[in-house]
């Protein structure tokens, strides 16, 4: 099947990414899934709020965590929901170098948060001795922040693929909504870390 829906400046329309009928069904889609997301986060949350004094005797939330790198962390994540956005304005002006310009450097953030949150990790089990199996803490601890660090890596891959994979393409109707789909992706795994930089991080060192 053909998918050579190609945009002319002149005629493009103002939103390529629902001009279509697959678009739509897409964009409506990608949110049915992120309303599954939402659930599964606020049962982690639950989980996570339930079991923070829960330490067994090991290191408590103010002992633990150290605010400088989750501050770095967050401003690489919201910074990269920014660069996103420019990405999805280039795309609405048909502008795919620009657009895959911001693409690239949304990723590079997302890279560099990844790559914080492995660090910080990697910290916490060998200056504190703190894993997954420390505690009914340290599992609910590593499973919603690990948990929402496997959405960024997802979503890093899926940028990656949708990139490469239409590199020599341009911008079209049949691939506009493939990156309008991951944008909304990557804002909400945005506000969810938002949410546990404030539940996780900022309460748990000031409680």
């Amino acid at each position: 099947m053909s998918h050579d829906h190609s945009l002319n400046p002149e005629t493009m329309p103002q939103h390529p990414e629902k001009a279509t009928l697959e678009g739509k069904n897409k964009f409506l889609g990608l949110w049915f899934f992120l309303g599954g997301e939402t659930v599964l986060f606020a049962s982690l949350f639950g989980t996570y709020l339930a079991l923070k004094n829960s330490t067994a005797g090991g290191p408590t939330t103010q002992e633990l965590y150290g605010l400088e790198l989750v501050f770095v962390m967050t401003m690489l994540l919201l910074t990269s929901s920014l660069t996103s956005v420019y990405a999805m304005y280039h795309m609405k002006n048909n502008d795919f170098k620009k657009m895959q310009l911001w693409l690239g450097i949304t990723g590079l953030l997302g890279i560099g948060f990844l790559a914080c949150e492995i660090y910080e990790f990697y910290h916490y089990i060998h200056e504190y001795g703190f894993t997954f199996r420390s505690s009914a803490f340290g599992s609910a601890f590593y499973t919603l922040v690990g948990f929402h660090g496997g959405h960024v890596l997802f979503g890093l891959c899926w940028l990656s693929a949708i990139m490469i994979r239409n590199a020599k393409r341009g911008l079209n109707l049949y691939n506009a909504p493939k990156f309008n789909t991951f944008s909304l992706y990557w804002h909400f795994i945005d506000v969810v870390w938002v949410f546990i930089f404030t539940v996780v991080y900022l309460m748990g060192k000031v409680a």
